[in-house]
């Protein structure tokens, strides 16, 4: 009788520790890879890598009442386009974000193809952009509401971009100056109820800090945390003041425009941001590339270059670790890209 007592105590006892080891493994495990959707398809975030935040593989100027695919030759484009893309690849780069909105030559399944033959992963988009007073903006953005241009959005997110199943990384957004135009404001607002319901970031052309902050108050007004906004050509406000306060806000600060002409100066910005200790919300990108449909054989296409070749060294000559780098290039854009703080 002791015997098998004692049998029985040992049996609970095991049982119980076998539950309790069960519960702290479930505790520690790590959750599950957040998906960031490309061309390509849901991919880890984890899987990433370095990350060219905001560049563009063909642009139409031409306006939102004329663009077409029907303009260029997409087989042209491929041809143009991929040698950069495999020069890119070959250098370090693993994703490039691509910031051509629609109605300014979106063209996803070009994209699809382009990274598919090089091997880098690429996102696209939905919005619509306001800048440039308003000539990339189909008709309707000026009837419809916040609420109609959003589900249109929203449909993208969940069905696909013109008739495909590729779906859109994050949202592209553009205004002018402040204060806002009433179909400026439309679009960031309708760009937050898009971010509510689906979880992508907000990428918005943005040239002055007053802009930024304007935007940055309708998202608040709205419920959307500020982490979920980009600040678009952010370089361009000389007042850095500004990049101070909206990165204590939450808000990513991207200075793209990165050329061999601004090597210094974008240096510069990104050691400020790291003396204010405010590393942590800060992009960088060229706004490179762009095959000009329009002009022959697409112009002028600027590579994906500098940033390998030339400000990474300059960062490591002004006291930059490698930690840094690798925050700026890899860790900042995943957490940008899926909505971490």
């Amino acid at each position: 009788m002791i015997r098998d007592s004692m049998t029985r105590r040992e049996l609970i006892a095991e049982v119980g520790a076998f539950l309790i080891a069960g519960r702290e493994r479930q505790a520690v495990s790590p959750p599950p890879p957040r998906l960031v959707p490309t061309v390509m398809g849901p991919l880890g975030a984890h899987r990433l890598g370095l990350t060219l935040m905001h560049e563009h593989l063909l642009v139409d100027f031409i306006g939102a009442d004329q663009v077409s695919p029907r303009r260029y030759d997409a087989n042209q484009a491929f041809d143009v386009i991929l040698p950069h893309l495999a020069k890119a690849r070959a250098a370090g780069c693993e994703t490039l974000v691509d910031c051509t909105p629609a109605y300014l030559g979106r063209d996803v399944r070009l994209l699809m193809r382009l990274s598919g033959a090089s091997g880098v992963n690429i996102l696209t988009n939905t919005g619509y952009y306001g800048a440039a007073r308003d000539k990339h903006l189909p008709k309707h953005a000026f009837s419809e509401s916040a609420e109609q241009l959003a589900a249109r959005w929203i449909r993208e997110f969940e069905q696909g971009i013109d008739g495909t199943d590729i779906k859109p990384g994050f949202m592209k957004i553009g205004v002018d100056e402040a204060p806002l135009s009433e179909v400026d404001a439309k679009l960031v607002q309708a760009a937050a109820r898009t971010a509510r319901a689906t979880g992508l970031p907000i990428a918005s052309h943005t040239t002055t800090g007053a802009a930024a902050m304007a935007e940055l108050e309708l998202l608040d007004r709205a419920r959307v945390p500020s982490n979920a906004f980009i600040w678009v050509h952010a370089h361009n406000e000389r007042d850095t003041s500004f990049h101070t306060r909206a990165a204590k806000a939450g808000a990513w600060v991207e200075f793209d425009g990165l050329s061999d002409a601004s090597v210094g100066r974008h240096v510069e910005l990104v050691r400020h941001m790291k003396a204010e200790g405010l590393l942590q919300r800060v992009l960088v990108s060229h706004d490179a590339g762009w095959f000009h449909v329009g002009e022959p054989a697409g112009g002028q296409f600027r590579p994906f270059d500098t940033l390998f070749a030339k400000f990474i060294p300059a960062l490591t000559s002004a006291g930059f670790t490698k930690a840094d780098v690798r925050q700026l290039l890899v860790e900042n854009p995943g957490r940008a890209l899926t909505g971490e703080i």
